[in-house]
C-alpha cells in the first residue's frame, strides 16, 4: 500500500472499492468519524534553538578546550559548563544587565569556579600524599582526558585481545612470505 497516495482511510476506500480487499469492520466507523490530518511540514525540518543557544556559542568561541563537553546534556545532574555559563548570562540580562556585562560576569564566574576546583583537587592530592596514600582520581578531568580514558580500554587490548593477536600473527606470516617471494626473485 505504500505506492498509494492518501492516508490509511483513503487506501482502504480505493481497495474496498477496487474490489482488492474486502470491507474492513471498522471502515464504516472511521467514515463517520475520521482522524484528524495534520499538514505536512514545509519540506524541511525546523531547527530546534532555545534562548540559551546564543550564549553557548559565544562560550565555546571563549573556551574552545570545552568543546568536547556536549552542550545537549541539558537535563543531566550536573549540566555542562556552557550551559550554565548562558543560563548565567539569561540570568543576568533578567535582572537588567547589558548583554556585555553579564557575559563578562558570567566568564568571570566561569574561570573563578574552574580555579577553585584545580585548586581543591591539587589540594587532595597533597593530603593523599602525606597520608602516604595514592592520590584520588581528578574529579574535575578534562573532556578530551575523560576521552581518552574510554578509548584507553581498546588501546590496550590490541596488546592482549587473543583475536587481534591472530590476526596480528597472519599479517606478520603474510608479510614474511612476500618478503621471501620478493628474495627469491630478486
Amino acid at each position: 500500500m505504500s505506492f498509494m497516495k492518501g492516508d490509511m482511510l483513503t487506501r482502504t476506500r480505493k481497495l474496498v472499492k477496487g474490489l482488492a480487499k474486502a470491507e474492513p469492520v471498522w471502515l464504516k466507523a472511521m467514515e463517520r468519524a475520521p482522524p484528524p490530518t495534520f499538514p505536512p511540514p514545509g519540506g524541511k525540518v525546523q531547527k530546534i534553538s532555545l534562548p540559551e543557544d546564543v550564549y553557548v556559542q559565544k562560550f565555546f568561541k571563549k573556551h574552545p578546550d570545552s568543546k568536547y563537553h556536549d552542550a545537549i546534556k541539558i537535563s543531566s545532574f550536573n549540566p555542562p559548563p556552557a550551559r550554565v555559563f548562558a543560563w548565567r548570562v539569561l540570568e543576568l540580562k533578567e535582572q537588567g544587565v547589558g548583554e556585555e556585562e553579564a557575559v563578562d560576569v558570567a566568564n568571570m564566574e566561569y574561570k573563578a569556579e574552574k580555579k577553585a576546583k584545580k585548586m581543591a583537587y591539587t589540594r587532595l592530592k597533597q593530603i593523599a600524599r602525606l597520608q602516604g596514600k595514592r592520590p584520588p582520581p581528578n574529579p574535575y578531568p578534562s573532556a578530551i582526558k575523560e576521552i581518552q580514558a574510554e578509548e584507553r580500554k581498546y588501546v590496550r587490548a590490541r596488546f592482549f585481545d587473543p583475536k587481534i593477536l591472530q590476526i596480528v600473527e597472519k599479517m606478520k606470516a603474510e608479510r614474511g612470505a612476500k618478503m621471501q617471494e620478493r628474495m627469491r626473485g630478486g
